[in-house]
């Protein structure tokens, strides 16, 4: 049985994609009751990053609240690890080339920061290349469409 879900482009692929600080789009779960980012690594296998999670007020975001999560690490073809639970701090990538991560946000995740939008946030540790992006899968769609509306706006 098809199970609906929404799939966005939410960090574009770049050569050095985590260079710094950057953020993904901010999503709305308004209508949706998860979402997975994945965040993918290839070449580069010194630059490491640390991720976090931020609720979001709106689509600025004007104010922001990091919130634990759940995610998997897989520096192996398609090997993952065990499930961690990240506080709010989040956690620092490993540094190896080909990485992937698998991060779960519920979006009952943000009900005590009373927002509805979510993003993630990738501030740079070790300054060396990594080619990469993430994207984020929606799932539990509340009024699902065969074309669902955009959850950038």
């Amino acid at each position: 049985m098809y199970k609906p879900y929404h799939v966005v482009n939410a960090l574009p692929p770049a050569a050095d994609a985590f260079a710094g600080t950057v953020v993904t789009d901010v999503i709305n779960l308004k209508n949706w009751e998860h979402v997975s980012f994945l965040i993918q690594c290839g070449a580069g296998a010194i630059g490491t990053s640390t991720i976090t999670v931020e609720a979001c007020d709106d689509t600025t975001p004007t104010n922001t609240e990091a919130i634990p999560f759940t995610y998997q690490e897989c520096i192996s073809a398609d090997t993952f690890g065990e499930v961690k639970q990240a506080e709010a701090s989040g956690f620092t990538t490993a540094s190896a080339t080909n990485k992937l991560y698998k991060i779960e946000v519920d979006a009952q995740a943000l009900a005590k920061s009373g927002y509805s939008y979510v993003r993630l946030k990738a501030v740079e540790v070790v300054d060396d290349p990594v080619a990469g992006g993430i994207i984020a899968i929606l799932t539990g769609g509340r009024y699902v469409q065969e074309v669902n509306d955009s959850v950038l706006v």
